[in-house]
């Protein structure tokens, strides 16, 4: 599974790509650290992933950006907030924009491998046709 990260502290960035590749099937496939540049990435890669993990609170844009980009995407393709935050309202606004689940930094990690590996097994299930 072909997964894009989009969070912009390097150290959280670094510790979660090791962490979930060696945990679950996937491999990052591009990483960013601001709304534009995820913008370009997405622009460029319409078709090239399967998950999009988010943080919300970017040091250039937001994460709510990257979630109206993402909501012109394939039916097989996922997009995940992986935030600290945990006010309903901005998770609900998550949500409204088309995010497929929220996860807490600090508690939902394991939640985010199991979404992780829930997916990948559902890929290997499906066709998928790029038009």
């Amino acid at each position: 599974m072909s997964v894009f990260l989009v969070e912009d502290i390097a150290a959280i960035r670094d510790t979660l790509i090791e962490g979930m590749e060696e945990l679950a099937p996937l491999q990052f496939v591009g990483q960013v650290g601001g709304e534009t540049a995820a913008r370009q990435w997405f622009d460029t890669n319409h078709d090239n992933w399967d998950l999009a993990i988010v943080d919300l609170f970017l040091t250039e844009g937001s994460g709510f950006g990257v979630l109206k980009v993402c909501q012109a995407r394939h039916p097989w393709q996922k997009v995940v907030v992986l935030t600290s935050h945990s006010q309903k309202n901005i998770l609900d606004h998550c949500r409204a924009l088309g995010a497929d689940e929220v996860f807490h930094k600090a508690a939902d990690v394991d939640k985010l491998v199991d979404f992780c590996r829930s997916h990948a097994h559902h890929l290997a299930t499906i066709p998928r046709t790029v038009q």
